[in-house]
């Protein structure tokens, strides 16, 4: 079991801080809402703070009643917070929309190669035939916990293949660590990078299976995403900075500290386990909490990032502003922390 030294009441403390802080933000039905609010439905389940709930009720019952957007992989995110608000309050409305996005997902949306979701953020082809380490969080990882509420089989191998695949075209087998990107009609990695919320969008949602998918070891698929994740963060750990944090091109030492991808990776050592990365992760933990304002923005993280041509346009992108997908990775890893206990 991890080991991890910290004041339970500060952390409760600085959830509740980023929680308020991301609830006062004008988020749109999109990607970066489904990652923010992911994370206040988990500050949500560890504190079990009402005034979180509300406000995503709040929130969302506005919105399907101005009219839902159409669905993308990436708007298919909001289908974790839904989850969730169905759980809490029981009301068919959220679950119709869970199963909407579910439909989308399985009948619709763009595929290829082998049933591999292609990565979409409009309704029109925008990456042909690519696969994008993002696409684990937005819609695998989602139909993961769909097929696993239904004890669904075929959404569950559906999710577990898309783990599968995007493992063998994103993983190096040498490094062990994930690429942003890959692209199956040039048959590459395009520019090549080890992004680092790449890794973190791994990681996290690699982590998940374990904890989300009752007798994962009946299904042979979790083999490769276990062993996968075992190799990734045994990777990880070597490249932490001495600041506890992981750098938006991961290999690089002149690329700066990015935060989001620092918690995601935190995040999946604290959901995965291993007793040795206690000493990483309580590392990470005072690195990420130096990076919190006050006010409860998360700082320094990298805004949208799509695969980039090269190694200056990853490092030029810009960490100035509150992210949503910043804010919903912290409160990810900081109540990952309190569910030690």
């Amino acid at each position: 079991m991890l080991k991890i030294n910290y004041d339970k009441e500060n952390i409760i403390n600085i959830i509740d801080r980023i929680a308020d802080k991301t609830l006062t933000m004008d988020l749109l039905w999109d990607w970066p809402c489904g990652v923010a609010y992911y994370g206040v439905c988990e500050a949500y389940k560890a504190t079990k703070t009402e005034k979180y709930l509300d406000s995503l009720i709040k929130w969302t019952d506005e919105y399907i009643e101005m009219g839902l957007p159409d669905w993308t992989v990436n708007t298919c995110a909001m289908g974790h917070t839904m989850i969730t608000l169905y759980e809490a309050t029981g009301d068919e409305k959220y679950w119709n929309v869970v199963m909407s996005k579910v439909d989308y997902l399985r009948n619709h949306a763009l595929r290829f190669g082998n049933h591999i979701l292609q990565h979409t953020v409009s309704v029109n082809n925008d990456f042909p035939e690519q696969a994008w380490a993002d696409t684990l969080f937005m819609a695998a990882f989602f139909l993961l916990r769909v097929g696993a509420k239904l004890d669904d089989k075929d959404i569950i191998e559906d999710a577990l293949n898309q783990y599968y695949w995007h493992i063998n075209y994103l993983q190096d087998p040498v490094t062990n660590l994930w690429y942003h990107g890959y692209n199956n009609i040039n048959k590459d990695h395009m520019s090549g990078f080890y992004w680092g919320r790449a890794n973190s969008w791994a990681a996290y949602t690699m982590s998940q299976v374990k904890k989300r998918l009752p007798k994962c070891y009946l299904y042979p698929k979790f083999m490769d995403i276990d062993c996968a994740l075992r190799d990734q963060l045994s990777a990880l750990k070597t490249f932490q900075t001495e600041n506890g944090l992981w750098r938006t091109l991961i290999h690089d030492t002149q690329s700066y500290e990015e935060i989001s991808a620092s918690c995601g990776i935190a995040a999946a050592m604290v959901v995965n386990g291993n007793p040795l990365h206690s000493k990483y992760v309580q590392k990470a933990l005072e690195g990420i909490l130096s990076n919190i304002s006050k006010d409860g923005r998360v700082l320094n993280v990298s805004g949208g990032t799509a695969v980039m041509n090269d190694r200056e346009g990853y490092l030029n992108i810009s960490k100035t502003w509150i992210q949503g997908w910043g804010q919903g990775l912290a409160l990810a890893f900081l109540t990952a922390v309190l569910n030690i206990e």
